[in-house]
């Protein structure tokens, strides 16, 4: 029987991999995991049950070993339940139910060792540690008729390899979703969308644009005109030293899309290198609404908006009143 804790994300993840009734049996069938070998690992229950603890207790040694697996003994409470979930796993092996739950069982273990960061490699060599000393342990009880004890093994094998391709693929694909979460933020951290007053937005664009990036930019900037209910957004593109035809043309698309959910875009620090390059390209600036720098750009947002802006002489630096 599972024993998770919270079961819901595990079978959440159980889903996104397919892991129905059907892809249970084919994985069953590429191991060659037969009912003469489910029979076989039964028969191994007094001599695997006894000594669950010190097996997963051997699994959970020889990773104490290796520096890779710090992470894991750093943290206490993913320890704590991955070693009581190895042993669940251990006796689980013998009692030759391999289904549903048998699986998701298997699936919480590897997200736990996904969470704490530990190595494919160090997983496999860790696993492959626990099989010998449980092996060790079966050719010991049946010293008298070793090809019976090497039979058994072998079918207790079976089962140790449909469950390593079950946890491979959770780590997999959890190591996979990490880095994807990563590349979203640095992606999200790159291009912001700020908001700076209400129904004014402000997107910096900093680096080199590529086809994917101008993108992602617009798809940013389209959720924060919908979530903020912007009617002004400043593109400021100062820090932009070189823009291609694509990437320009990208950039006018982005300016109708926003122009067609309510919003108006005004393109500040247009370089004169950029602005030579676009009109060598010929790119129709026209359909672009450009300030000269940032500040300015604000400036006529905010006028736009309807607020009132002054300028303090004294300081240089304008002051903005209230909305007409």
């Amino acid at each position: 029987m599972v024993s998770t804790a919270d079961s819901r994300p595990v079978q959440q993840l159980m889903r996104d991999m397919a892991l129905t009734e059907q892809n249970i049996e084919r994985r069953k069938r590429i191991v060659g995991l037969e009912p003469e070998d489910v029979a076989n690992n039964r028969s191994l229950k007094e001599v695997v049950v006894p000594r669950a603890d010190e097996y997963a207790g051997a699994f959970f040694e020889y990773l104490a070993k290796l520096e890779e697996a710090r992470p894991l003994f750093a943290n206490r409470q993913i320890l704590e339940r991955a070693r009581q979930v190895k042993r669940d796993h251990v006796i689980g092996m013998v009692e030759g139910e391999y289904g549903a739950a048998y699986v998701m069982q298997r699936v919480e273990l590897a997200v736990l060792f996904a969470k704490a960061g530990l190595d494919l490699r160090v997983f496999l060599a860790a696993f492959h540690h626990l099989l010998k000393t449980i092996g060790d342990g079966v050719m010991r009880h049946f010293e008298r008729t070793p090809l019976d004890g090497f039979e058994k093994l072998m079918s207790l094998n079976r089962v140790a390899f449909f469950d390593i391709g079950i946890m491979v693929d959770v780590l997999v694909l959890e190591n996979e979703r990490v880095i994807r979460q990563q590349q979203d933020a640095i992606r999200e951290l790159s291009t912001p969308v700020l908001q700076i007053r209400e129904r004014l937005l402000l997107l910096p664009i900093i680096g080199v644009i590529d086809t994917h990036r101008a993108r992602l930019i617009t798809d940013g900037l389209l959720r924060g005109i919908r979530s903020n209910r912007a009617r002004m957004v400043v593109m400021d593109i100062t820090g932009v030293a070189t823009i291609d035809s694509k990437v320009a043309n990208h950039l006018i698309q982005t300016v109708t899309a926003a122009k067609l959910m309510g919003a108006s875009v005004i393109v500040t620090g247009l370089s004169a290198e950029v602005a030579q390059s676009l009109a060598a390209l010929g790119i129709d600036l026209a359909k672009l609404n450009t300030v000269g720098d940032l500040q300015g750009g604000i400036e006529e947002a905010e006028r736009a908006l309807g607020y009132h802006v002054t300028r303090e002489h004294n300081r240089g630096f304008p002051s903005r009143g209230s909305e007409a």
